[in-house]
């Protein structure tokens, strides 16, 4: 079975999937490709990749759908690709499960950040979830504490578990709804100034220059990342 550094490719043009094959062999990738959803969960299931790259368009079946389908067991990142590129298709796809959202035509150089982004926090999650090193920020997640250069950060529940949230998703994208549901609840969904000024609050906390933000970094309209 293929598991170590393979990504999946799900996308049904000929040339985007030899593009991105090239891209990722060259980079010290393994690949494996689909031109269907059927094909490409069948190859999911078969491989465990750890990653899969998927289009939206695919032509028997939405990608949303395939990306819903894919979450009831496949825990890898999985970045959308897709021509798509209203807000309510990112959010859409952010929503049900996908951890980032680039539009075609994208720069290889920034896909495959994306990409070693992912990779790299999921094997670090892996290694440990009780606690996450960013540079000089801790976060220790069994004792509720946050420390910044050895300082330890005076933080509300609230504070935390916002931070959390974004620390434990780190690099993936997070929309406003989600963070509003899973901080607050569903009676928030609509309170996205709320949110901005816990996030304000929390910048204020954790960022060398909040003005500058390297932790927290808004994703304009969308939600926000934590991380590189």
């Amino acid at each position: 079975m293929i598991t170590a550094d393979t990504i999946l490719i799900i996308d049904d043009e000929v040339q985007i999937r030899r593009l991105l094959e090239i891209t990722l062999n060259l980079n010290s990738f393994k690949t494996l490709l689909a031109s269907s959803a059927k094909e490409g969960i069948a190859s999911a299931a078969s491989y465990n990749p750890s990653l899969i790259l998927l289009d939206l368009g695919l032509p028997d079946d939405d990608g949303v759908s395939v990306l819903k389908k894919l979450r009831e067991w496949y825990t890898n990142p999985v970045i959308i690709l897709s021509v798509r590129n209203s807000e309510e298709d990112i959010i859409e796809a952010l929503d049900s499960g996908a951890n980032d959202y680039l539009t075609k035509p994208f720069r290889t150089g920034e896909l495959l950040a994306r990409i070693r982004t992912a990779l790299r926090l999921t094997h670090d999650l892996g290694k440990s979830d009780s606690q996450l090193t960013f540079g000089s920020f801790i976060i220790d997640f069994a004792g509720h504490t946050a420390r910044k250069n050895g300082i330890l950060l005076k933080l509300t529940s609230t504070e935390f578990s916002l931070l959390s949230i974004l620390a434990k998703n780190s690099g993936r994208v997070l929309t406003h709804q989600y963070l509003l549901k899973e901080v607050w609840g569903h009676g928030y969904l609509d309170q996205t100034q709320y949110l901005r000024v816990f996030v304000a609050q929390l910048r204020k906390k954790i960022e060398d220059d909040p003005s500058h933000p390297s932790l927290i970094i808004t994703e304009p309209a969308i939600g926000y990342r934590f991380g590189e």
